[in-house]
């Protein structure tokens, strides 16, 4: 068991608050220096009609109201799914120290799929980047979910 396989279940189990929702299941939680969760969040974008409303983002805004600071340095993203472009963005603005993701994301990724937005040494901030933690168990949640969704 790695140090952030618990942080990683909190957010299948954010996951599956999305998919209770009828929202894709993807969650995140934000970890603070010693481990512990400042901010949770899942998808909320079909149930707040809201295009923003990704797990990531989510997460990291209540993680900046817990601390005080939009700065989140010193704090982990544990993602299920790797982060998007607008993600990625935020994961670099937030100055977030690493980012732990489950599976790649082949259609959209940005964290090192179809682009690389985190690493890109044109810009002030890079984030650790992790993968491939207990990526099975969120790719099997997602395909579930898509496969419902054609069928459907």
């Amino acid at each position: 068991m790695t140090s952030y396989d618990v942080a990683m279940r909190a957010a299948l189990d954010e996951a599956r608050e999305a998919l209770a929702s009828g929202d894709v299941p993807i969650g995140a939680v934000v970890l603070d220096a010693d481990g512990t969760i400042l901010g949770r969040g899942h998808n909320v974008r079909e149930r707040d009609a809201d295009p923003t409303g990704h797990a990531e983002l989510v997460a990291i805004r209540a993680a900046a109201g817990v601390v005080g600071e939009w700065r989140l340095t010193g704090c982990t993203l544990v993602v299920t799914l790797e982060p998007c472009t607008m993600c990625a963005g935020a994961i670099v603005l937030a100055r977030l120290d690493r980012v732990v993701f489950a599976t790649y994301d082949d259609k959209a990724g940005a964290v090192g799929s179809l682009w690389d937005v985190v690493r890109d040494r044109r810009l002030n901030h890079r984030p650790e980047v992790v993968s491939g933690l207990l990526a099975e168990e969120s790719r099997s949640l997602l395909g579930d979910f898509f496969a419902a969704q054609r069928l459907g």
